[in-house]
Parts: structure tokens; C-alpha cells; sequence
């Protein structure tokens, strides 16, 4: 299996270096961004195959960026990664899109498997 594509894109810089960390101790390589318009440019550069999307983020807030990258690169699959958000924002990402939805903090372990099972998705679509 070739090595998963990750995106992180979250304003709190600090959780995103962390995850990105203990992702990288997984052997998961990842590209981080801090707002949506680094996100877009990134994904515009190389399409990510896995993003995990924070969703209240100044400037373009993660329910646009996923509209955004769902419009123009259908295959990738969005986790949404959030601390601030309910059934609302949930119901909306997931018609938006999003391959799963998940509140902070996050359990690792099932990010890891979500991350996966997003991943085996991208396989199946193709």
C-alpha cells in the first residue's frame, strides 16, 4: 500500500503540530495548514487523499472548504476534526460530504481507523 496523502488543517496550531507528530510515529506523513485558504492552495498544489478539517477557522471557515474541495476534487475524503460544533455544523458537513464527523478531543486509536476506513474508501471509488 502506498503512503496515505494527509492533510491536517486547524487554526490551533498546537494541536495540529501534536497530531501531526504522533501521526508522523505511525508512519503517517501529513501536511498541515492553519486556515482554509493555506488548505485550498495545498490541495490545488497536490490533492491531499485524506483531510482532516477543523470547521470554526478565521477567514474561510472548514464548512466552505469542504464545499469547496468536494466541488472540485470529489475523491478526497474529509474527516471533519472539530471542538466547536453540534448536530447543525454535523448534519451540514455530512451532506457536504464529509466521510465522518468527530469531536474534540479526539480518541487517536479511532482516528486512526477512521483515517483508514476514509483511505480504503478512496480505493473502492476508483
Amino acid at each position: 500500500m502506498r503512503e496515505i496523502k494527509l492533510l491536517l488543517v486547524d487554526d490551533e496550531q498546537d494541536f495540529v503540530e501534536t497530531l501531526a507528530e504522533r501521526l508522523r510515529l505511525r508512519d503517517f506523513g501529513s501536511t498541515v495548514a492553519f486556515n482554509g485558504e493555506t488548505a485550498l492552495s495545498i490541495v490545488e498544489e497536490g490533492v491531499p487523499d485524506v483531510m482532516l478539517l477543523d470547521i470554526m477557522m478565521p477567514g474561510i471557515n472548514g464548512l466552505e472548504v469542504l464545499e469547496r474541495v468536494k466541488e472540485n476534487y470529489p475523491n478526497v475524503q474529509v474527516i471533519i476534526v472539530t471542538g466547536h460544533g453540534g448536530e447543525k455544523e454535523k448534519t451540514q458537513a455530512m451532506q457536504l460530504g464529509a466521510f465522518a464527523y468527530m469531536t474534540k478531543p479526539v480518541d487517536f486509536e479511532t482516528l486512526i481507523i477512521t483515517i483508514m476506513a476514509a483511505y480504503e474508501q478512496i480505493s473502492v471509488e476508483s
